[in-house]
């Protein structure tokens, strides 16, 4: 099937140049229909740089910018004109069937929250990221959206994960973690405990606590969290990967076995960054809101802005959105929950 992918020219830290690249590559391999959203002016100056025909896009001139340091909220209210704010309101026009930005993340959160609103359902939006583990890869959420939330939410979370691991990801059944500090029922504060019960009384396939230590062990395929823990948690991630292949990389290269070491694992180690980069999973996937949004890394280079588009088609392939209006209401709603939340 034939989609139309928004992509937001002028958000990210490599914008507009990285971004126009990606948009490339994704018509490239996915054949898509790709709108670029933007200032119009910097779409056909990469147009000329890249020397492409910008007839084989959409262009949508978005003459304003909500930059990295903006008051998300405010920045949509004020900035009409943004990328954010117009690929959205598309979006809920039915112009483009899905919304991929590397820009203000909390901006593209508001903006889809006020926008397009939520699934029937659903109370809090969450976004969610695929990490790799021992086992192949894992799926947390939430990693920023939602700093705040009520037990029932992080339920919610927990049906969403489900349903995209199982269609997206593959996984028959998956097992439900919740992120503590101890894998017993009774550790972390009331809050947690509270989830906790509410998970052992639902249908999901839920396996108890899950410590940040085991994260990447693959003993668990979805991991729930709230998105305070889940952003912190994503940077710890980030930054260890980037610290620990640069020291792997300055212990080879202190020596002559080292260096000898390093040349002949050159395509190991190629296959191990691979593997490891936030670029390879591209998007993360804003899960709850009535509308199919992507939320790219603000480092992203052409490669991730590609693999983003994909994610998104990959959403729109599966029918996430009605999957997820289907079953959030059948599991939250089983009296065995209810009776958790009224205890």
């Amino acid at each position: 099937m034939n989609y139309n992918i928004g992509l937001d020219i002028s958000g990210g830290d490599y914008a507009p140049a990285e971004i126009f690249k990606g948009a490339i590559l994704a018509k490239k391999e996915f054949g898509q229909n790709i709108t670029l959203i933007g200032l119009q002016s910097q779409i056909e100056e990469q147009a000329r740089i890249h020397r492409i025909d910008l007839g084989d896009f959409t262009v949508v001139d978005a003459p304003e910018t909500i930059e990295m340091a903006d008051s998300p909220a405010t920045a949509v209210r004020k900035k009409k004109r943004s990328s954010i704010a117009i690929g959205t309101t598309l979006l809920k026009e039915k112009k483009i069937d899905a919304f991929v930005s590397c820009g203000n993340t909390g901006a593209a959160v508001c903006a889809a929250t006020l926008i397009l609103g939520l699934i029937e359902g659903v109370e809090r939006p969450g976004i969610a990221i695929v990490a790799p583990t021992q086992k192949g890869v894992a799926l947390i959420l939430d990693v920023g959206a939602n700093i705040d939330p009520k037990p029932l939410q992080l339920l919610q979370y927990g049906v969403m994960a489900k349903i995209y691991s199982e269609a997206v990801l593959h996984k028959k059944n998956p097992t439900i973690g919740l992120l503590n500090i101890g894998e017993e029922e009774t550790k972390g504060p009331d809050f947690l405990r509270g989830v906790h019960k509410l998970f052992s009384a639902s249908s999901l396939n839920f396996t108890g606590n899950i410590e940040g230590k085991d994260i990447f062990k693959g003993n668990c395929d979805c991991i729930i969290c709230d998105g305070f823990i889940g952003n912190i948690t994503l940077k710890v991630i980030e930054g260890c990967a980037e610290v620990m292949g640069k020291l792997l990389l300055s212990s080879l290269q202190s020596n002559f076995i080292g260096r000898l070491g390093l040349f002949l694992a050159q395509n190991n180690l190629r296959a191990f960054k691979k593997k490891m980069s936030y670029s390879e999973y591209g998007g993360a996937p804003l899960l709850g809101v009535d509308g199919i949004v992507i939320i790219g890394h603000g480092r992203s280079d052409a490669f991730a802005v590609k693999n983003a588009v994909r994610v998104a088609i990959e959403e729109l392939e599966h029918d996430i959105n009605s999957k997820i209006k289907g079953q959030v209401n059948e599991i939250c709603q089983d009296n065995r929950v209810r009776e958790v939340l009224t205890a």
